[in-house]
């Protein structure tokens, strides 16, 4: 494991990157740049906060009562779930939401651009222990390029000498005032899946709304949707690339309850949209192919 010491000598920037290590002694890369302050957790390689020039409140949500390292996912920000999204049914028995998350990822790349842009890049490769629950090798990773927008590009590369499927999603975690309030624009009419009816079918009709525990997976969505009404006087607008499905997640007040690493009534401060390849959507790599998923996240003033 790369230590703070090791990172900052490599790959601070003066005044705009640096690295820290938390009281759970994950280290934790800070960007301060001209356009935003972001937090990067080199455990999964988890953004943890986007705070947009001039914004008071974060993009993203994060649980006060998170869990950092001990082979749990953070709760919040935009954990990485792969090489499986939900319950894996490839027949290797993998944990929900695949194993990248739970890992610590190597740091290979800083730069700042000509425009000002801040990017890091973060990887993640087979090991012995991975081969023993999923027996393929590979190149995970994660750039992150922080501009007037946060974005994100997840790139799989098969080193194996034979094709893996792989599904995954950028489980992005948004801050917003009341769940009650929220309306996600841009998926009108198209087809989901609702896995609380066991993935039944169904078609959307006007804006998305929340009012109670939802987990639906979009088919075949446009390029942008936009978060709006998040209660902070502003918009998200949400870019993807490299996906045919969308999730939309909340767990609702009761399942909420049941959980250890967030507080009861902390459903009602967040929203997931994510970036995804999940369930219909499976993505085959062939034997030396690759295949990236972007998503792109922009606020917007209302």
């Amino acid at each position: 494991m790369q230590s703070e010491q090791e990172l900052n000598e490599k790959f601070a920037i003066n005044g705009q990157l640096h690295f820290e290590q938390n009281s759970s002694g994950i280290v934790v890369a800070e960007i301060m740049s001209q356009y935003s302050r972001v937090k990067i957790s080199t455990y999964g390689a988890q953004v943890l906060s986007y705070l947009p020039e001039g914004e008071v409140e974060d993009v993203l949500f994060l649980s006060e009562k998170a869990i950092y390292g001990q082979g749990k996912a953070i709760r919040g920000g935009i954990p990485v779930c792969w090489p499986c999204f939900s319950d894996d049914d490839s027949g290797f028995d993998l944990p929900a939401h695949g194993f990248a998350r739970n890992q610590v990822w190597q740091v290979i790349a800083t730069n700042i651009r000509e425009d000002g842009s801040v990017t890091i890049s973060l990887a993640l490769g087979h090991t012995d222990a991975s081969m023993a629950i999923w027996p393929y090798e590979f190149s995970l990773v994660l750039e992150v390029v922080i501009n007037a927008s946060l974005e994100m590009v997840l790139t799989t590369k098969n080193l194996s000498q034979e094709s893996f499927v792989i599904t995954q999603a950028l489980h992005t975690y948004f801050n917003i005032r009341d769940i009650d309030d929220i309306e996600i624009v841009g998926l009108d009419k198209l087809q989901y899946l609702d896995k609380l009816t066991h993935f039944s079918e169904m078609t959307q009709e006007g804006h998305v709304q929340v009012a109670s525990e939802i987990d639906r997976v979009y088919l075949t969505p446009p390029a942008t949707v936009n978060l709006t009404k998040t209660g902070f006087a502003r918009d998200i607008v949400i870019t993807s690339a490299g996906n045919e499905s969308l999730v939309v997640w909340n767990p609702g007040r009761e399942n909420a309850s049941l959980l250890s690493d967030i507080a009861a009534t902390s459903y009602k401060k967040f929203i997931c949209i994510e970036t995804a390849n999940a369930v219909v959507d499976k993505v085959l790599i062939a034997a030396g192919g690759c295949h990236s998923i972007t998503a792109k996240y922009q606020v917007k003033k209302t």
